[in-house]
C-alpha cells in the first residue's frame, strides 16, 4: 500500500494539503497525502470559496483550474457600512488585474484537485484516503506518524511532517500553542436569488453586528451573513419569507427584494493562529497555521500561498534533498510567510473591530474612510492589491 519512509507526509487532504501535494509533482521528493474523510466524490460542501486572482494564477499552474466547473468572475467589490455614508467600488483596473478574483464550490474544488492529483503518475506520491492519524513523534531528523487504516495501525517516517489538517493535531507538539480570539459570531451561508439581476458584483456590507456579504454565483448570490451566535441560531430558524426579509433590512434596498433562498447552515467564527508555523521537523499551513473571520474572503486564499511558497522552498533544495525538514529550511520558510500571515490577521481582524464599533465618531470615521480610498488611486491600488496577492502585492 505504502513505503514506511517519505521525504515528506502531509496530513489533512483538502484543498489546501492536496494543493501541496499537487505543487510537489515535479520535484525529487517522495510525498505520502493522508486525509482522515473519505475522498472527494463522497464528501459534500456547500460553502462558497471568493478566489482572489492570484489564487486562480496558483490553480492555473498546479493544472487545476481548467478542471473547475463553477467559477463566477468576480468584476468588481462594492463596499459599504450601514448607517453611514462612506462607501467604495474596487474594480480590476485598480489593481491593474484583467479580474479581481472569482466564487467557485468548496466540493468543486475539491474535487477538481482530487481528479489533477489522481490522473498524476504515481512515481513520488501517495494518497490515502480514511486514515486516521493517532500520534505524531518527532526527533532531530524524522517525523514520525502512527494512523489507523482500515482497522490496523500504521506508523510511517518522514523527513518533514505537514499539518494541514486545521490544527487538530498540535495536541502532540508541545512546541506549538494557538491564541484565539473568539468573535462571538457565526456566518450564516446559503445561496440567494434578488430581484434585480447582476453578473461579477461582490459586495461587503457593515453592519453593528458583523459585515454581510453576498458573492456573484451567476445570476445570483452566495451569502455570507456574520451575526452573533444567538442570532445566527434564530436566522437559521426562520421561514424563507421572515429570513428574506430581515436579510433586506440588513443589506438595503441596492438589489430590490430578495425573492428565494437555499438551505442555510452557520459555522462559528474566531482568530486563531498558532504561536510558530514550524516545529521540530514540522510545519503548519492553512488553517493549522492560522484561521481568519470570513472577511474580506482572505482566509483560503492565504492558506493556498502557504502551500504554494512550501512547495517552492523543496523545489529549491534540487539535489540536496536530505536537507528537507532541517531547522535551516523551516526557519527560512517561517520567514517569508510572517509578513504575509500576519499581514492577513492584521488586516481582518481589524476590520471587524473597526466596523463593529457603535461608537458614533468612529462610524463616522469609518465612513470617511471608505470614501478616501474611493478617491485616492494609489491608495485603493495599494489596498485591492494586497488583498488579491498577498504582502508580496
Amino acid at each position: 500500500m505504502t513505503n514506511d519512509h517519505y521525504d515528506i507526509v502531509i496530513i489533512g487532504g483538502g484543498p489546501v494539503g492536496m494543493a501541496l501535494a499537487i505543487a510537489l509533482h515535479n520535484t525529487d521528493a517522495s510525498v505520502l497525502l493522508l486525509e482522515a474523510r473519505g475522498i472527494p466524490e463522497e464528501v459534500g460542501d456547500p460553502r462558497p470559496l471568493a478566489l482572489s486572482y492570484g489564487s486562480q494564477l496558483i490553480l492555473r499552474r498546479l493544472g487545476v483550474w481548467d478542471r473547475l466547473t463553477q467559477k463566477t468572475p468576480i468584476t468588481s467589490i462594492h463596499i459599504s457600512n450601514k448607517s453611514s455614508l462612506g462607501q467604495t467600488l474596487i474594480t480590476p483596473e485598480d489593481a491593474n488585474v484583467p479580474v479581481l478574483g472569482y466564487v467557485v464550490s468548496y466540493f468543486d474544488l475539491y474535487r477538481s484537485m482530487y481528479q489533477e492529483l489522481a490522473k498524476k503518475p504515481t512515481d513520488n506520491i501517495d494518497y490515502i484516503a480514511g486514515a486516521t492519524v493517532t500520534q505524531l513523534e518527532t526527533s532531530d531528523n524524522l517525523g514520525t506518524v502512527y494512523f489507523d487504516y482500515q482497522g490496523r495501525e500504521v506508523k510511517i517516517d518522514a523527513r518533514m511532517l505537514v499539518l494541514a489538517d486545521g490544527g487538530k493535531l498540535t495536541q502532540f507538539i508541545p512546541d506549538i500553542v494557538y491564541k484565539t480570539q473568539d468573535y462571538q459570531q457565526c456566518a450564516v451561508i446559503a445561496n440567494i436569488r434578488a430581484e434585480k439581476k447582476q453578473v461579477g458584483v461582490a459586495y461587503e456590507r457593515f453592519t453593528s453586528d458583523g459585515p454581510i456579504a453576498l458573492l456573484p454565483n451567476k445570476e445570483d448570490f452566495a451569502l455570507v451573513w456574520t451575526a452573533p451566535s444567538s442570532v445566527a441560531k434564530e436566522i437559521c430558524e426562520f421561514d424563507d419569507v421572515t429570513f428574506l426579509k430581515c436579510l433586506h433590512h440588513h443589506f438595503g434596498d441596492r438589489l430590490g427584494q430578495f425573492v428565494a433562498t437555499g438551505e442555510r447552515s452557520a459555522f462559528p467564527l474566531m482568530l486563531k493562529y498558532a504561536s510558530s508555523i514550524t516545529a521540530q521537523r514540522m510545519v503548519l499551513i492553512g488553517n493549522a497555521a492560522q484561521t481568519l473571520h470570513p472577511v474580506a474572503g482572505q482566509g483560503f486564499n492565504l492558506g493556498l500561498r502557504d502551500a504554494y511558497e512550501l512547495s517552492r522552498a523543496v523545489s529549491s533544495m534540487h539535489n540536496t534533498i536530505n536537507k528537507i525538514g532541517t531547522s535551516a529550511m523551516l526557519t527560512k520558510y517561517s520567514e517569508k510567510r510572517k509578513i504575509d500571515s500576519y499581514g492577513g490577521m492584521i488586516f481582518t481582524d481589524m476590520l471587524i473591530k473597526l466596523f463593529s464599533d457603535e461608537h458614533a465618531l468612529l462610524k463616522s470615521a469609518c465612513g470617511l474612510g471608505l470614501s478616501a480610498l474611493d478617491c485616492v488611486s494609489p491608495l485603493k491600488r495599494f489596498v485591492s492589491r494586497r488583498m488579491i496577492f498577498g504582502a508580496g502585492g
